[in-house]
């Protein structure tokens, strides 16, 4: 089976098993996440092959929504063998998605291969600017969180089982993660498209604030 066969059949696949998503991990997220990995991949370098099918796969066994990382594991592993993938690759493209989520800034980033940074970057860029907004509010309406409640303070320097549990604020995630994220990039071509988005977030903090306490 070519390459582009394998890609269209995971186009298919990964649209059926995210379909009806409210939490901003839908198929939309998973496009756009796979044009921002190409695209960084035309400046970087790295296997596209892999990068396209991490892209595709990545939220398939996203921890969020498996009670247990490895089945979700083995769900994405099955597929990719279904598709007559080699050993290799598949062990590649396991090994980005295990390690692409973000995990508290208390945890460190594991993420080793140059087409793991690619698609961490752009799933990381998905999370910021503008839709990172929208996405950010749409699942804090997911998992049933208060918007905003100034008497709840943001914690940072998280590890992964505190952050996997919290259940902060909307807005609190903003200085628990969203605003970490800048920093957080692998490779040039991300830090700069992450600028603009950064800048944005808080600027749109400022303005909400403003509107919370009445001054405008």
């Amino acid at each position: 089976m070519d390459n582009q066969t394998i890609i269209s059949n995971t186009i298919e696949f990964v649209k059926e098993r995210l379909k009806g998503d409210s939490s901003g991990h839908d198929w939309w997220h998973i496009q756009r996440v796979l044009t921002l990995s190409k695209k960084i991949q035309e400046t970087e370098g790295g296997d596209l092959f892999i990068i396209e099918l991490a892209s595709l796969l990545h939220d398939v066994a996203d921890w969020k929504f498996n009670n247990d990382e490895a089945a979700g594991l083995k769900i994405v592993s099955n597929w990719m063998e279904s598709q007559q993938i080699d050993l290799k690759t598949i062990k590649s493209v396991l090994y980005i998605i295990e390690n692409i989520s973000y995990k508290g800034e208390g945890e460190k980033n594991k993420m080793d291969s140059p087409e793991g940074k690619i698609v961490q970057d752009a799933d990381r860029l998905d999370a910021i600017g503008a839709i990172g907004i929208a996405r950010t509010f749409a699942f804090g309406g997911y998992k049933g969180n208060e918007m905003h409640n100034p008497l709840k303070q943001p914690s940072v320097d998280m590890k992964f089982d505190e952050y996997k549990k919290s259940n902060g604020t909307t807005i609190n995630h903003f200085y628990e993660k969203l605003l970490l994220i800048k920093n957080r990039m692998n490779t040039e071509t991300a830090k700069q498209l992450a600028n603009s988005r950064h800048q944005y977030m808080q600027q749109y903090l400022e303005k909400f604030f403003k509107e919370w306490n009445g001054v405008e």
